[in-house]
Order: C-alpha cells, then sequence, then structure tokens
C-alpha cells in the first residue's frame, strides 16, 4: 500500500475528530439552552417589584430606511412608546432597516463574503437602545408591526451610557438567541422571547437583525425593558453562556478567543516536547495549512496549544490573509489586536466593523496593528467603528498603499475633515461612505485622485452641498465606475444625471431613491435608460414623476434589468409594466408599493404572467 494512504487515514480521522468534537459542542450548547429556557418557564418571580420601560433613546444603530434629518422609518422611532402598535402595515413611524431579504448581496455592488465567519454569527444590523433605569432583566418586548421574524439576538451591556464606566469593566451578556427563521406572521405581533437571567443591572440593550428571510422589510414599532432592581437570585443550574461561544465550557470567560490571558500558552516556547506527531511529521506543510483553513478563529488558537507542529502552522501568517474579527466586536480590545499582530502580517481582507467602541480600541492601538499589518492590506471592512478619528485615516492612508476596498459605513462619528486623507488611497476601486459627514470640498478630492473606483456608496451623506457638482466630477473623473448609491441625496437634477450618463457608460447599478429634485418631465429617466444599456439595478424610489415612457424607455434599452424599484409613484400603469417584463427576460424584483395605478389586481394577473419575478406590493392597513 502507497505511504499516502495512513497518512490521508490519519489526516481524516483527525478532520472527523474535529467535526465531532464541534457537533458535540454543538449539541451540548443546544441542550442547554433547551434545559435554561425550561427553568426560566419555572423559577419563581422575585419578591420586589418588577420595573416596565420603554426605551429612552437610540444610542447607536448600523443603518436605517429614514432619512437622517426626519423621523420617517428611521431607527429614531423605536425610542419612546408605540406609535402604531397594534396596527399592522408600512407605517413611516416605525423603524426600517435598509435592507431585506437577499437582494443587496445580488447586486453588482455586493462584496464577497470573509472566509471563517463562524457559523452562529449572523447578525446584519443592529440597533442599541438606553432605558431610564438600570434593572436585572426579566423579559424584553419587540413590538413588531410589518414582517416580523427579523430579530436573531438580544443583548445587555453593563455599561451606563448616563455614566460611563472603565472599557475594562464593560460586559455584553446575550440574553436570547436563535438561527434566522421564517415566521409566517402577516400581522403585528409581541415578540417575547425567553431571556437567560444575568448577574448585573441594564439598561442598555442591543437587538441584532437578520432579515435573509423576510420578503419584505421589517418594521419595529418599540421596545419594552421588564426587570427588578434587586438582584434576583440565580439558579445552581443556571450558567451564562459565554459570548458568541467563543469558548468550550471548560474556560472561563475571556477576550475574544482567549487571545489576550492565554497567548503565553499558545506559544511554542510554552509547549512541552512531548512525544512525535506520527505521520502528521510527514504531511506535506502546504495539505495541512489547507484543512486549518477550515477552521474558525477561536478553533485555531485552541488548537495551537495541542503541539509544537500544529502551534507553528496556527501561528503562520498565510492562515490569516483573510481576517473576520466582526463577529466578536464584543469583547475585542487592544490587547486582542497585540496578541494577532505577529501573525497578521500578510493579511489582505481585514473586517473590523461594530468593534473598538467605548473604549474596546484605541486609536494607538488601532494605529500600531496598521503599521505592521497595513502594507498588504486590500480589503478594510470598519462599519460602525466609532473609534475611528482623524488620525486612524491619516495612518490608514500612509501604512495601506495597496488598498481596493475601504468601506467606513455609519461611522457617523468621524469629523469631516477626516475624509481629506482618503484622496491618498490612489488604487481604491470601492468606497462606501453611507451615514458619513464627508463634505463636498473632500469627496471632490477624493474623485479627482481615487480615478479607479468601480463601486462607490454616497447614501445619505448628508453634509455634500451640491450633488450636480458632484456628480459632474464622477461622470468626469471615474470612468470605470459600475456601480452609484445616492440614496437620498437632496439636490441632484436632471443636470448631474446627463453628466452621470455621459461619463460611465459602464454603470450597472444605480439607486437614486428619495431623490425628490429628479423631475421626470426633463427626461432624466429617459436618458439614462438610452445611455446605460447596462443597468441591473435601477431604485427610483419614491419619485411621484416617473410615468409609463420612462418604464417603456427601460423595456427598449435595458435587456438586463434585473432590480426596479418605482415604489410610490402615479402615473405607471400595467400595461406598460407589461412591457417591461417581456423584455427584461431578467427581471426578478419590482417594488411597486403604493403605485395609484397597479392595484392588487394587476399585481395577481402579472405574477400569473411572469411567476419568476417577485413583485413587491406594501400595504397599510
Amino acid at each position: 500500500m502507497s505511504p499516502v494512504f495512513p497518512m490521508l487515514t490519519v489526516l481524516t480521522m483527525f478532520y472527523y475528530i474535529c467535526l465531532r468534537r464541534r457537533a458535540r459542542t454543538a449539541t451540548r450548547g443546544e441542550m442547554m439552552n433547551s434545559h435554561r429556557t425550561i427553568e426560566s418557564n419555572s423559577r419563581t418571580s422575585p419578591l420586589n417589584a418588577e420595573v416596565v420601560q420603554y426605551a429612552k433613546e437610540v444610542v447607536d444603530f448600523s443603518s436605517h430606511y429614514g432619512s437622517e434629518n426626519s423621523m420617517s422609518y428611521t431607527m429614531w422611532n423605536l425610542a419612546g412608546v408605540p406609535n402604531v402598535f397594534p396596527s399592522s402595515g408600512d407605517f413611516t413611524q416605525t423603524a426600517v432597516f435598509r435592507t431585506y431579504g437577499t437582494w443587496w448581496d445580488q447586486c453588482p455592488s455586493a462584496s464577497l463574503p470573509f472566509k471563517r465567519t463562524p457559523p452562529n454569527f449572523q447578525s446584519q444590523d443592529y440597533v442599541e437602545l438606553a432605558f431610564e433605569q438600570q434593572v436585572y432583566p426579566t423579559a424584553v418586548h419587540v413590538l413588531e408591526t410589518y414582517h416580523p421574524g427579523a430579530v436573531i439576538r438580544i443583548l445587555a451591556c453593563s455599561a451606563n451610557p448616563y455614566s460611563p464606566i472603565p472599557p475594562a469593566e464593560v460586559r455584553w451578556e446575550i440574553l436570547w438567541s436563535e438561527k434566522p427563521t421564517k415566521v409566517n406572521a402577516s400581522q403585528a405581533r409581541q415578540f417575547k422571547p425567553c431571556i437567560r437571567q444575568i448577574n448585573f443591572p441594564t439598561n442598555l440593550i442591543r437587538l441584532e437583525v437578520n432579515s435573509s428571510l423576510l420578503d419584505y422589510y421589517t418594521e419595529l414599532d418599540a421596545v419594552v425593558l421588564h426587570g427588578t432592581k434587586d438582584k434576583p437570585v440565580l439558579s445552581l443550574k443556571t450558567s451564562l453562556i459565554d459570548m458568541n461561544d467563543l469558548e468550550d465550557d471548560d474556560y472561563e470567560e475571556k477576550d475574544v478567543c482567549g487571545m489576550d490571558s492565554l497567548n503565553k500558552k499558545f506559544s511554542s516556547t510554552a509547549l512541552g516536547e512531548g512525544p512525535n506527531n506520527g505521520y502528521f511529521d510527514k504531511l506535506p506543510y502546504e495539505l495541512i495549512q489547507l484543512i486549518l483553513n477550515h477552521l474558525t478563529l477561536p478553533d485555531l488558537c485552541r488548537l495551537a496549544q495541542t503541539c509544537k507542529l500544529l502551534n507553528q502552522h496556527c501561528c503562520d501568517p498565510l492562515q490569516y490573509t483573510h481576517l473576520n474579527l466582526q463577529p466578536y466586536w464584543a469583547k475585542l480590545n487592544d490587547s486582542s489586536l497585540e496578541f494577532l499582530q505577529p501573525r497578521c502580517t500578510l493579511v489582505q481582507w481585514l473586517n473590523l466593523s461594530w468593534t473598538g467602541n467605548r473604549g474596546f480600541i484605541s486609536v494607538a492601538g488601532f494605529s500600531r496593528f496598521l503599521k505592521v499589518c497595513g502594507s498588504e492590506l486590500v480589503r478594510l471592512e470598519l462599519s460602525c467603528s466609532h473609534f475611528l478619528n482623524e488620525t486612524c485615516l491619516e495612518i490608514i492612508s500612509e501604512m495601506c498603499p495597496n488598498l481596493q476596498d475601504l468601506n467606513l459605513s455609519s461611522c457617523d462619528k468621524l469629523p469631516p475633515q477626516a475624509f481629506n486623507h482618503i484622496a491618498k488611497l490612489c488604487g481604491l476601486r470601492r468606497l462606501v461612505l453611507y451615514r458619513t459627514k464627508v463634505e463636498q470640498t473632500a469627496l471632490l478630492s477624493i474623485l479627482n485622485f481615487c480615478s479607479e473606483l468601480q463601486h462607490l456608496s454616497l447614501g445619505s451623506c448628508v453634509m455634500i452641498e451640491d450633488y450636480d457638482v458632484i456628480a459632474s466630477m464622477i461622470g468626469a473623473k471615474c470612468k470605470k465606475l459600475r456601480t452609484l448609491d445616492l440614496w437620498r441625496c437632496k439636490n441632484i437634477t436632471e443636470n448631474g444625471i446627463a453628466e452621470l450618463a455621459s461619463g460611465c457608460p459602464l454603470l450597472e447599478e444605480l439607486d437614486l431613491g428619495w431623490c425628490p429634485t429628479l423631475q421626470s418631465s426633463t427626461g432624466c429617466f429617459a436618458r439614462l435608460a438610452r445611455q446605460l444599456p447596462n443597468l441591473q439595478k435601477l431604485f427610483l424610489t419614491a419619485n411621484r414623476s416617473v410615468c409609463d415612457t420612462d418604464i417603456e424607455e427601460l423595456a427598449c434599452n435595458c435587456s438586463r434589468l434585473r432590480q426596479l424599484d418605482i415604489l410610490g409613484t402615479r402615473m405607471v400603469s400595467p400595461a406598460s409594466l407589461r412591457k417591461l417584463l417581456e423584455s427584461c427576460k431578467d427581471l426578478s424584483l419590482l417594488d411597486v408599493s403604493f403605485c395609484s395605478q397597479i392595484d392588487n389586481r394587476a399585481v395577481l394577473e402579472l405574477n400569473v404572467s411572469f411567476p419568476k419575478v417577485f413583485i413587491k406590493k406594501s400595504f397599510t392597513q
């Protein structure tokens, strides 16, 4: 028998043991969750009176459908008493996240997912709510008024938003979590998950959502926190689940992956000589690397403790070329980055989204990490990373010369002058500035020097004074642009659209939703259709002037169209939509909500004729 067969046999057995171990861990977790649920339902209520309170204010969030300068569809609607509940339907007084379903993942602007994302982390958006009084939670109720079922995690924080504590004392605990599930409920509901007890009082609650299984936007009306002022007696049988299940049951709570407090154990000098490694010493180095590439980051750190051979493999920088730290946002800190630093000298993709808030990551810690690990970076995700300041962007521009992809989505605390440093990143191909305070001067500089841009998101950038000037610069400088998000830009006109259409013929995706200054009578939409034949996604949301002529121009010129949103128009008829559907064979999403000429009967008839197209029709009771 060839010697390669015993090697592969040992290899297979090792991988099988790893899989079995993870399965047993998952099963134990499920059994513990089930056991805790039973105990929570049967525990005796504390003697002290229960406090019931609505959220006082919204502290932070990752996205919302609404405008930064109004209350319609914004996360700020979650503060206070219900506005809509128990009514069902699409109401502007509710909180709505920016996306739903998988449509945004199917667009040309979608990014590739990171490797090694743990399967128990599936959150896409979040909102943090502060309450008046700190209590030991006994219940959290979420009032959902439209397309419920998006909430998948509820967390509590020991930090008090109104009297901050040192970062070292801040803890997050999961009160409840569940995988995304399809909820077959069309009516409003009061979502009342069975939460776990925690051993500290809180007035800061975080909801995390996953909308991938939803048929349309979820709408939340209010959040109610129930709790007691006095600490309840925790059952001896009830143990708290560690954040994100990063550690095994045998480990105490530590920071991300146990990296800081266990780093000495992970080092090769702390490992004894031990016996030889059997067949593993004979396996090709590349083959072991390939196996380890399937492990999550915590598992990789644990495996480093087993022997010198695997420690060497687990510390190899080639294992960290794609590093996704977002799932560990609740524990990632300066010490974690310092521990990872020697391993990440070859990192190319780095995701620090949601991390570092409340002092967990300092400007100095972030800067030290990038000075060592930034030279090979091609992609950097920093969505909602509120530790960022101007120094951080300056460090990025100096230490990351190869950067092509930068995401600063919802970094709304970055000062306007910080964005000037982005212009130094001349190789950028994707730039996301959604909900940032970027100003016109800085953006013009970026567009002038970053001529390689292919994907640009400027949605809800309220500090830009004149979008026509921006559109003119885009048309003049960004000839390779494929996707452009101008969601809720308030003042772009037909002149800016003309510059875009003539200067960016490669555009495949264009979001002009909620741009009130565009009028179909100027011919701007017809011009788009004639000059941009590659369009796959076009959002004209809430533009009341879109008419049959515009739809027919799309039908004649944009045969590759896949997604179209014309919500709110009064001037489009079923006949023109039929022409569009007959011409655009790849069309899969058509939103005609609140289109006065498109009633439910027309939608049903179109659905019969074009069953592969998802036609969305919102409603308000």
